[in-house]
């Protein structure tokens, strides 16, 4: 019988990127499936600590194994913008065309289009905290491409592609996207538990 572990997430696209990935290892569970409504807010000023927010939280509150994860996209021309306010860049939460467009604006007539994402993974295991990252390197395209993923991966061009992400498929972005690296090292970690 797999162990039970809870996601701290109610992002049913990151959910979906983490399940393919973790496979049968684990029974993954979401904060509405052990009946977490709160808003979690991460108040953090980096990924890692706005990962050990929502981690801490759930072990603290359900005392349940957790991880929680906190991901963005890093443009160098804009000073690591939009980094932790990746979802939210534009203002409102979750409207990724607005994000684009800010983004896209922001490195207008810039060269140097240099980008990453990164996602920290804090797991709370028994009560011990173990900290995961994953980094994707890659440039900005100018304009839109790809119908798949979410959020930037329609301007997100990986290194060593030329395609962006939101032009793959689930199968080739969870070979070598940031969550899928982060979560390789978790997954890791986990099968030796």
């Amino acid at each position: 019988m797999p162990l039970k572990l809870v996601f701290a997430t109610n992002n049913r696209h990151k959910l979906e990127e983490v399940s393919h990935k973790i496979g049968d290892h684990f029974e993954l569970l979401t904060l509405n499936d052990i009946g977490c409504t709160e808003d979690i807010e991460e108040t953090g000023s980096t990924f890692k600590e706005n990962a050990t927010i929502k981690s801490k939280y759930v072990y603290d509150k359900y005392h349940l194994n957790c991880f929680g994860d906190d991901s963005g996209l890093v443009v160098d021309a804009l000073n690591g913008e939009p980094g932790i306010y990746s979802a939210r860049y534009a203002g409102e939460h979750g409207n990724h065309a607005a994000n684009i467009e800010k983004v896209l604006t922001g490195l207008a007539g810039v060269e140097n289009r240099k980008a990453r994402f990164v996602t920290v993974i804090s797991l709370i295991w028994d009560g011990k905290e173990h900290v995961f990252e994953g980094v994707v390197e890659g440039t900005i395209r100018h304009e839109t491409t790809g119908a798949g993923g979410f959020g930037y991966d329609p301007i997100f061009q990986p290194d060593g592609y030329d395609i962006t992400f939101a032009e793959m498929s689930m199968d080739e972005k969870n070979k070598i996207s940031h969550r899928a690296r982060a979560m390789e090292k978790l997954i890791a970690f986990l099968q030796m538990v």
